[in-house]
């Protein structure tokens, strides 16, 4: 989907940003005699990135000096390019510094504790600088690992499908129209992460779109058909008929997940919660 732009000239110049931003990176920290490994996630490591992915920076460092590091994860970003604003929390193992080439940084800290054999690690992980093993060992030891739904998990995903969708409801009958949408949102969200578990894949965060659409999505045309679909503006009844077209594909998924987890879908319990909006 394209729009008139006038920023055609940078953003073709945006992958050549962000490598040198990434060498800088690699200069600054492989110098670095505090610095244990480097290695890169997300859309970098997966190779399926383009010219607008940030940069999954993942830093361990040694456990007398973590504190430091982590209260100093501003000033570091400053090493590598110029900064013009942060994403950041005190408190928080990482910081997002949103650079003057508008490419952006995510930059965790770690301890050597810390990193432990998941599937992320084994799908995600673009080794930089690793001398001592470290995430090298804990890649090997995730290889067979792989995500599985739980049923805490499907229950979660499931009981916030339909809180979202009496929110759409209560809030329409308020007039308070972007909260419902809001919800409205999340209820597309909620589906989008059911096809997800359905095949065996870890969802996004909760309300995370990223991927979900576009060329990366991982979702097959009828599904990225349906998300499209399932849009409205600000007028009430468009939003409740929305809702009521998510229903379907929701009890799909929904029946689906109680196979694979072998439950009972318990659809006359559905039906009465869902009755209770439609």
């Amino acid at each position: 989907m394209e729009f008139e732009t006038k920023h055609e000239e940078r953003d073709a110049n945006l992958i050549r940003e962000r490598e040198k931003l990434k060498n800088k990176i690699n200069r600054d920290l492989i110098q670095d005699e505090n610095v244990l490994a480097v290695f890169y996630g997300g859309s970098i490591a997966r190779g399926n990135h383009d010219r607008f992915s940030d940069l999954d920076l993942r830093i361990v460092v040694k456990d007398e000096v973590y504190e430091e590091y982590r209260k100093n994860k501003k000033e570091r970003a400053k090493h590598w390019g110029e900064v013009l604003y942060y994403e950041d929390f005190p408190w928080a193992k990482h910081t997002v510094a949103h650079y003057k080439s508008f490419v952006k940084v995510d930059a965790f800290y770690y301890k050597k504790e810390d990193l432990k054999p998941s599937p992320y690690i084994k799908e995600e992980s673009q080794i930089e600088y690793d001398p001592y093993g470290i995430v090298s060992e804990v890649r090997e030891q995730s290889k067979g690992l792989h995500y599985e739904l739980s049923p805490g998990e499907f229950e979660l995903w499931r009981s916030k499908f339909f809180a979202h969708m009496h929110e759409v409801y209560r809030r329409l009958r308020r007039g308070e129209l972007y909260y419902a949408l809001h919800s409205l949102d999340m209820m597309r969200w909620s589906v989008a992460a059911g096809w997800e578990m359905e095949n065996d894949r870890q969802p996004n965060t909760p309300g995370e779109w990223s991927k979900y659409e576009g060329e990366r999505s991982p979702f097959n045309k009828n599904q990225q058909d349906l998300l499209a679909a399932w849009e409205a503006g600000r007028e009430p009844g468009d939003i409740n008929e929305v809702m009521r077209e998510i229903i379907p594909e929701f009890k799909r998924v929904h029946n689906r997940l109680c196979e694979k987890l072998g439950e009972d879908e318990r659809s006359d319990w559905v039906d009465e919660i869902v009755g209770l909006v439609l």
